[in-house]
């Protein structure tokens, strides 16, 4: 016996129309046509599927266990059109970040406190673990938008512009480097430098700073959070660099000191990589635009 999604639906109808009038009517199909449907599945089943002769029209018993099918089978399926429905719509799907820069884990979380109160139903994960392999993670699909500072020229990938910062030095307010109106890659020499655990290619002090100069500070010290490494810095341990925005969320400004990396100051700029036939999702322009005002906010404070 062949059963369609079709059947089921029509023995439902007339189930709750109790006629095939006003059955045809909601399927939007003739009663001819909905007669003609009945009698081939009857044919098919080899036993009739409705009592024919009562008013209004009811089921046999043979019905009543196609219609218990029915009413087990198709919501799943009507689910099933409404999710896809969706995901051409953009209205769910899957959001799952790889960060490059290792402070935009305080800029970022915020970010997505807000986005899951609009949209609950895309599943938002982050990986830190691909950080240093985000863009092949992102051509594969293994994730689906990598927040990084250094754009490249891949097919099938778009960088979106997310916001300007500026690396600053920062050192507590009693080291002897306070008295200068900016630093230079000279002044690491000597110093214990206190960066995240990443890789130097990935830190701005060493990309945009010391590596070009061919200067290594004293010793490098390597701190996961960022509030222990203003503490650290604070208590003239050693010294930093971090995003702007990031030294003025912090409240205790009085312990430390922040100047420009050189006298013209050094600006770098995010980026949102994602694939373009990702780009224009309803929720994705929504992260980005939640990104960049966020950004605005830390940066206003």
């Amino acid at each position: 016996m062949h059963i369609e999604f079709r059947h089921l639906r029509t023995i439902r109808a007339i189930h709750e129309c109790g006629g095939l009038a006003r059955a045809a009517e909601q399927l939007h199909i003739t009663q001819s046509a909905l007669s003609h449907q009945i009698k081939g599945l009857e044919d098919q089943a080899g036993v009739e599927l409705f009592l024919r002769r009562s008013k209004p029209m009811k089921l046999s018993a043979a019905g009543l266990r196609l219609l218990r099918l029915a009413e087990q089978v198709l919501p799943q399926v009507d689910a099933m059109q409404a999710e896809f429905s969706n995901l051409r719509d953009g209205q769910t799907g899957r959001l799952h970040i790889a960060i490059e820069c290792h402070a935009c884990f305080e800029w970022l979380f915020p970010v997505l406190e807000r986005f899951r109160k609009s949209w609950g139903d895309v599943d938002v994960d982050i990986r830190p673990g691909l950080a240093f392999d985000a863009m092949p993670a992102l051509k594969k699909e293994e994730v689906d938008l990598v927040v990084s500072s250094d754009p490249e020229d891949l097919p099938g990938i778009e960088f979106i512009e997310l916001f300007d910062y500026a690396p600053v030095f920062v050192a507590s307010s009693q080291h002897p480097l306070a008295a200068k109106p900016y630093v230079e890659a000279a002044d690491f020499r000597g110093e214990t430098l206190i960066t995240y655990p990443v890789e130097r290619t990935r830190l701005d002090v060493f990309s945009q700073l010391l590596i070009p100069a061919k200067v290594d500070p004293a010793a490098i010290r390597q701190v996961e959070l960022t509030a222990v490494i203003l503490l650290l810095v604070a208590s003239n341990r050693g010294v930093s660099v971090l995003p702007d925005w990031v030294v003025r969320e912090v409240k205790y400004s009085s312990d430390y000191v922040t100047r420009p990396l050189t006298a013209k100051g050094i600006t770098r700029r995010l980026y949102a990589a994602v694939r373009q036939d990702d780009r224009d999702k309803p929720f994705m322009r929504e992260l980005i635009e939640l990104a960049r005002s966020e950004a605005h906010r830390l940066q206003a404070a």
